[in-house]
């Protein structure tokens, strides 16, 4: 279920490589009529825009990367630390202390020792001073971003992370926050289910960015996820996914149970030029 009045200050805490804070109008649009009545499900959480838009009384959010969930624990159970954390590396940001912070995970011993909000307050650091505030793993899983250039980086938005930690812990909210395989997340979804997936985009060129973990996410897993879709519209759950409008998830999705429609998005991030600016994204449904 929905609250009633939203917080306005709540809102992505985070810059993610294909967020959906400029797509909301167009999602709100197609959003189920009867969405306050349903248990909300995202299980490529990312950035988190819609879900921190509709600020749902019962939800499951998921990502299968783990430092970005943690985040959202820290932001959850320990925001006067992480406050705090993030206050010292604004004031120690520079070109190397950028790199020294990016480079704390090529000594995994020595990273896991950090505490939840250290490493919580690394990723968001890194994450407003890096180039494009990209989040990208090698082939190892390291963060290797280069360091961007910014006169004045929102490194500790206060009064956001306030809102966020309020909304997680006000009475009668319950959010679950897991880490794992998206067909986990929503295995529980059935009736009385919404779920949004907002998964890595098909990139049949490899122009869009598709690095936010190790391996990748090719065709097999727009399959599987197809799959995952159908077996939840099966169990009843109304489910919405936003992916790229190409002739492959077309394809994919050509079934009488879906509908699919296109929406303009500006796009800044992409290895091709020509594909920086507007191009079309396909929003696939399961109702009518």
């Amino acid at each position: 279920m929905f609250g009633r009045q939203n917080d306005p200050l709540i809102k992505p805490f985070l810059k993610w490589a294909g967020g959906k804070r400029q797509l909301l109008p167009e999602i709100i649009k197609v959003l189920p009529a009867n969405l306050i009545e349903l248990r909300y499900y995202e299980p490529f959480i990312g950035a988190g825009a819609l879900f921190l838009d509709r600020q749902p009384r019962q939800a499951i959010i998921n990502d299968y990367n783990e430092q970005l969930t943690l985040t959202y624990k820290a932001i959850r159970d320990n925001v006067d630390e992480l406050i705090s954390a993030l206050k010292e590396h604004k004031e120690s940001n520079s070109k190397e202390y950028y790199y020294k912070t990016r480079d704390l995970d090529r000594d995994i011993v020595a990273f896991e020792a950090l505490s939840t909000v250290q490493k919580a307050a690394r990723l968001i650091y890194l994450n407003k001073t890096c180039f494009n505030g990209l989040y990208r793993v090698n082939s190892k899983g390291l963060f290797n971003v280069p360091c961007g250039h910014y006169a004045n980086p929102a490194i500790c938005d206060e009064p956001t992370l306030r809102a966020i930690h309020k909304y997680f812990n006000r009475k009668g909210i319950k959010i679950e926050i897991l880490s794992g395989d998206f067909a986990d997340a929503v295995e529980s979804a059935g009736q009385e289910s919404f779920i949004y997936f907002d998964p890595p985009y098909h990139s049949p060129n490899k122009t869009n960015f598709t690095g936010y973990q190790a391996g990748g996410f090719g065709e097999d897993e727009q399959r599987r996820l197809r799959d995952v879709i159908i077996a939840r519209s099966d169990a009843g759950a109304k489910c919405l996914l936003s992916n790229s409008d190409t002739d492959f998830i077309r394809k994919l999705y050509d079934d009488d149970r879906f509908e699919i429609s296109v929406v303009k998005a500006k796009r800044a991030i992409n290895s091709d030029s020509g594909g920086r600016g507007d191009v079309n994204e396909a929003l696939i449904k399961n109702w009518r």
